[in-house]
């Protein structure tokens, strides 16, 4: 898929620009262009945050000796070479590649899964920008939540692609890759 290009015209963002953004606004440097979005609707946070806790309390409790992830809730990523500055909803790594944080307000180190909860504001640029950079940059697993459609779309990196491992919805409770070890309910995304 082909990536949006740039303005010739504007020099590419910086992370300065990130920390010149009123404190109301997210940002994110995608292809060298900034992207500001508000915080997110009730119904965004509430998704997150039940998936966050259902993921989050099988396999990452804050035991590093026991737990196999570490999960984090909105981090900021600096992916790549330009760099890309991403903040995905949720991101696990593996205690493996990650067994520690590092002491800066960021990581380099691309996730093994990302997801992604979708607002109506977002989307396109959540599928179009994001999804092929997570995908360039060596994220495993890719979770798209849409709350206003009420689904969850799973994703797996192979041979340079996207393979839809499957998608769920309403009150499905499903086993997705790569957290299968435990079942999840989408009803209690939507409440």
């Amino acid at each position: 898929m082909a990536q949006p290009a740039r303005k010739h015209d504007t020099p590419p963002a910086t992370y300065a620009d990130l920390l010149q953004l009123p404190e109301h606004l997210t940002g994110e440097i995608l292809n060298g262009e900034l992207h500001t979005m508000p915080r997110p609707a009730i119904r965004h946070a509430r998704a997150s945050s039940v998936l966050d806790r259902q993921v989050g309390s099988s396999f990452d409790s804050g035991n590093k000796d026991t737990d196999g992830w570490l999960i984090l809730f909105e981090p900021e990523l600096h992916l790549g070479s330009k760099p890309h500055i991403l903040v995905p909803d949720l991101a696990g790594w593996r205690r493996e590649r990650l067994p520690s944080l590092p002491d800066t307000a960021w990581l380099e180190l691309a996730p093994d899964w990302a997801c992604e909860v979708l607002s109506p504001s977002t989307a396109s640029k959540d599928r179009i920008l994001k999804m092929p950079i997570y995908r360039a940059e060596g994220v495993e697993w890719f979770w798209i939540v849409d709350p206003e459609h009420k689904t969850l779309e799973a994703y797996q990196s192979s041979g340079g692609h996207w393979i839809l491992l499957g998608a769920w919805g309403d009150d499905d409770v499903a086993r997705i890759p790569p957290f299968d070890a435990i079942e999840i309910s989408l009803a209690a995304l939507w409440i």
